[in-house]
């Protein structure tokens, strides 16, 4: 078998209630102020507050930077990390989803090893781990909370840039569904089909391994079971752990096998329109598997198999097609738009789209290497 990394933080909680020993845990690495991490909406719910009041009865002081946006920019990590040196930090703690853990991962990585975010887009840029980063996860998508990637938009070029880097992996990473209870509808459907991207992504990747199929399709099987009931029903804690497990697994298979063209494609979405990532990434998954179906039926096969679907008696490219109807069905029921037409993509901007898509990380795994017009042609039939 040919050798193969893992990467994972040292220590992940999980679990409703995890949060009081995760805090116990967090006192133990002997930290004393540190920059929290977040959104304005978390301060205006109250959510912030409850946790820096738990962290400051264990002896830790929070310095709030509340301004990372939906779509973390340069701007977010230069003012964050401003804010971070001249509090005296000696940590980062993010309070969030995806984009305040990318946020924090961006200031984290640029306290340590200098220089400014833009130095680090691309693979294995940086020197130096980062300062001591611990992510507590309010949002079951993006798994953000144990990964070494960190996505963020350069205002300047309209683009999302992927810095993909072992010292980005938090040191410690906390799931809580109880924090994820008030989720909107909206939100949850988006997360939730970030997650299913991640784990489809993973196990068709031209880096996955045994460890890392294992995981994608554990994850896509508890995605397909429990994400309707998750958005539908918000206050049910069994959706909401299940999916929880189900996202953290999901993260656990494209850490080590990274991603494809869904997200190569999503992240100029959302660089160039401002738009939230997991509706671009749901829009696009059955598009772009379509594309890959050329290369890997058998395995899209196994994923219908996982979201529940009888493929005895298919033929692997029959299994496939019923995957892309599973993604697309499930999409569609939790609210999903059926297109990027819907979302303000305009047709003429698919070429500059399709160039900074095949200048992304992390297509360089997807199955089928494509060209320009090939991009192009994924990007209309998601129109």
């Amino acid at each position: 078998m040919t050798a193969y990394r893992f990467y994972m933080p040292a220590l992940n909680h999980m679990g409703a209630g995890c949060l009081d020993e995760a805090i116990t845990d967090i006192k133990t690495l002997g930290l004393e102020k540190a920059l929290l991490v977040t959104d304005k909406v978390l301060v205006d719910i109250g959510l912030v507050s409850s946790v820096t009041e738990k962290l400051g009865g264990a002896g830790i002081s929070c310095e709030v930077f509340d301004e990372t946006k939906p779509n973390p920019t340069v701007k977010n990590v230069e003012d964050g990390l401003k804010q971070l040196q001249s509090a005296s930090c000696d940590c980062v703690i993010s309070l969030g989803g995806g984009s305040p853990h990318d946020c924090a991962k961006g200031i984290a990585l640029v306290a340590s090893n200098g220089g400014a975010i833009k130095d680090y887009e691309g693979v294995d840029k940086s020197a130096k781990p980062q300062l001591t980063l611990v992510c507590i996860n309010t949002t079951a998508g993006t798994a953000s909370e144990i990964t070494r990637f960190c996505i963020i938009t350069d205002e300047a070029r309209h683009i999302k840039m992927a810095i993909v880097d072992k010292n980005t992996t938090p040191t410690m990473s906390v799931n809580d569904p109880s924090l994820m209870q008030g989720m909107p509808k909206s939100l949850t459907a988006a997360t939730g089909m970030d997650a299913l991207t991640h784990a489809v992504e993973a196990y068709v990747s031209t880096a996955d391994t045994p460890v890392t199929d294992a995981c994608a399709l554990q994850a896509i099987e508890l995605i397909s079971t429990w994400l309707r009931t998750a958005v539908f029903d918000g206050d049910n804690m069994e959706a909401r752990d299940q999916m929880a497990y189900g996202q953290l697994l999901a993260g656990m298979a494209f850490n080590s096998a990274s991603l494809g063209y869904v997200h190569a494609m999503a992240h100029q979405l959302g660089g160039f329109y401002d738009l939230p990532h997991g509706v671009c990434n749901a829009v696009l998954l059955p598009h772009v598997e379509a594309f890959n179906s050329r290369a890997c039926p058998e395995k899209l096969a196994r994923v219908a198999a996982a979201m529940g679907v009888d493929i005895s008696g298919l033929t692997d490219r029959e299994g496939a097609e019923r995957a892309l109807e599973e993604i697309q069905c499930l999409s569609w029921d939790i609210g999903i738009p059926e297109g990027l037409e819907i979302l303000g993509v305009k047709k003429d901007d698919f070429g500059i789209l399709a160039d900074n898509a095949l200048n992304d990380a992390c297509g360089l795994t997807n199955p089928i290497q494509a060209t320009k017009d090939e991009i192009i042609e994924i990007f209309d039939a998601a129109f």
